[in-house]
């Protein structure tokens, strides 16, 4: 990359930097640090890259523009489009990590992360010898086996096999959405028709001709029902708890990501009232269908951690009676839903698109790094204070994009460490 300073070959190097999750954060952080002289494995505990993005609905494409949602180092064709199709998010992550020649270790996982002090005497273990515990170490070069060596603290990383991989840093990349959360709501158990989490979802053919109720109105939740209603089911309603703001994806090709960039430095108040003028001249009043206007700002509900819902088809779905807004679930009683306003509905399915936890606290939850939410308390370049050589990397989620995210803090942190190992 242009402008990288000069780093010594990677080949010297006693411990590399390991990277947990081989998705677009991974993969980013680590061509990034590549591109620095700096050795980085990334372990993935599926066989391949983009794991969750092999996963999501056949529909998805990124709601962000495929020019700013490159990664360091390699562009999207022009061939996939503006807005690039799930498949092809695919594919360029595998030609990614081929064009920038990752070090990947797949089919492992990392079970926990351990702070390893600084010592002087590091001539315990050896490479890819099984110590008297029985278990194996697997460090790089001279490297102590432990992760300790005389230059200085290191980290190991607890994985699946009995491993243990000594590391000169750590980045965890696992995902924003990395475990599906259904709310344990009351009669779940003994609901009689079919419930799974959006995580599980696909396409609509499994349910042509049936009655289905989508919970939850975030983008995932508005696009499967969408999905739902053009697929060939026989009726959609998608349960609201709190109204969200509604954008435009594109106007007068003019994308949102590009207004969402403008104004992430801006105040709060501000953007709220601008956001509520934008919303008014540009997305009609759904409150005749059961879907008002949300009293919230738009920028307050981003700052607590609710992104606007880009319209792919919603809006026009639920003028024509195709995707129908009610209340929020609160029980199941057999085949009934309960619903918030006191109604009942006896839908054939219901997809639960309620979100996803972190999921940190095995990996990370004894070294005090996460907040009381399960969200790492540092983020990008920043390490917590008494972990430095601890990276987090993708678990905000950024009114702006979060590729384009990924790709600024990849450089970030590639930068931080090239700095911390040649000092």
């Amino acid at each position: 990359m242009p402008g990288v300073p000069s780093a010594p070959d990677m080949s010297t190097q006693p411990r590399p930097v390991y990277v947990i999750g081989a998705g677009p954060g991974g993969l980013a952080v680590a061509a990034a640090l590549r591109a620095r002289g700096v050795r980085a494995v990334v372990v993935e505990k599926s066989e391949s890259v983009g794991a969750s993005w092999r996963r999501h609905y056949d529909r998805l494409h990124l709601h962000t523009t495929r020019r700013l949602s490159a990664l360091p180092g390699l562009a999207m064709p022009r061939r996939f489009g503006r807005w690039v199709a799930r498949e092809n998010v695919v594919r360029y992550l595998e030609k990614y990590a081929e064009f920038h020649e990752l070090e990947l270790i797949t089919g492992v996982e990392v079970t926990r992360i351990e702070r390893v002090p600084a010592r002087a005497d590091s001539s315990d273990g050896a490479d890819g010898i099984d110590g008297a515990d029985g278990i194996e170490r697997v460090s790089d070069s001279a490297g102590a086996s432990d992760g300790s060596t005389a230059d200085g603290p290191g980290w190991t990383l607890h994985a699946t096999g009995g491993r243990a991989m000594a590391a000169g840093a750590v980045v965890v990349a696992t995902g924003f959405n990395h475990t599906p959360v259904i709310p344990d709501w009351p009669g779940r158990d003994a609901y009689e028709g079919s419930l799974a989490h959006a995580a599980d979802y696909r396409n609509p053919a499994p349910y042509a001709g049936q009655d289905v109720l989508v919970v939850g109105v975030g983008n995932t939740g508005a696009e499967i029902a969408v999905d739902l209603a053009d697929g060939g089911a026989a009726r959609v309603r998608l349960a609201v708890r709190t109204a969200p703001h509604i954008l435009r994806r594109s106007t007068a090709g003019w994308p949102a990501q590009r207004t969402g960039i403008l104004v992430r430095r801006l105040p709060v108040g501000l953007v709220d009232r601008l956001g509520a003028i934008v919303g008014k001249a540009s997305v009609p009043d759904l409150s005749a269908y059961g879907l008002p206007r949300p009293t919230s700002g738009l920028y307050s509900r981003v700052k607590q951690g609710s992104i606007p819902v880009q319209d792919v088809g919603l809006i026009d779905a639920i003028r024509a009676g195709r995707v129908e807004p009610v209340a929020a679930v609160e029980s199941f009683d057999g085949a009934e839903v309960l619903l918030a306003d006191g109604s009942r509905i006896t839908p054939d399915a219901v997809i639960a698109a309620t979100g996803y936890r972190r999921a940190l606290e095995g990996l990370v939850g004894g070294l005090g790094v996460l907040d009381d939410r399960g969200r790492p308390r540092a983020h990008g370049a920043h390490t917590p204070p008494d972990s430095p050589g601890l990276y987090f990397t993708g678990f905000t989620n950024p009114i702006s994009g979060m590729f384009r995210e990924l790709a600024l803090d990849a450089e970030k942190i590639a930068k931080a460490v090239a700095r911390d190992l040649r000092a």
